[in-house]
Order: structure tokens, then sequence, then C-alpha cells
């Protein structure tokens, strides 16, 4: 149990666990905005989703698919951090602690 505590309070891992919620909080609130965005114009503006780009395809389509490519870039940044910082700050604590 002393451990555990220890490493509660031990200023790599609380930098750690500040860093991981910084950068996941950033990430959401970007996919947030971007998908209410999205619904928000569904909803309120109709017209402009509606407004056609060629005689086939309507500005809607280009942004939906937008906001999904979005959400894999997004997912590609938690990734490529994780792999690059995240992953060797958990090492550090592990070996720290002896795990």
């Amino acid at each position: 149990m002393s451990r555990k505590t220890d490493m509660l309070k031990d200023k790599d891992f609380l930098e750690l666990a500040a860093r991981k919620n910084s950068i996941s909080l950033t990430l959401t609130v970007i996919e947030l905005v971007v998908y209410f965005g999205f619904v928000f114009l569904i909803a309120f503006n109709k017209p402009f989703l509606s407004t056609k780009i060629t005689p086939d395809i309507t500005i809607g389509i280009p942004i939906g698919i937008g906001v999904i490519l979005l959400s894999w870039v997004l997912t590609g940044i938690y990734v490529r951090w994780a792999n690059s910082k995240y992953d060797s700050m958990v090492e550090k604590i592990k070996e720290k602690i002896g795990a």
C-alpha cells in the first residue's frame, strides 16, 4: 500500500497525469466543438449545407467527411504523443517504483 501511496505523490507521476489530462482534454474539446458545430449547422443552417458545389454534391458532404477525417487525425495525434512521450514517462515511473 505504501508503494502506491508514494507513487501518487511522486513528482514524475503527477506530471504524467497532468500532461495526459491536458492533451486528452484539448483533443476532446476540439472534437466536440467540430462535431457539435456540424450538428448545429444541420439543425440551424440547412440551406447552407444543401448548397450544391457540383450537380450531385452539396457542401454538407465534404464537411461531414472532414468531421470524420478530423476524428482520425486527432486520434493519430494522441497515438503519436502516447508513443513518443507517454510510454517513456510510464517506463521511467515503473523503473523508479520497481514495477
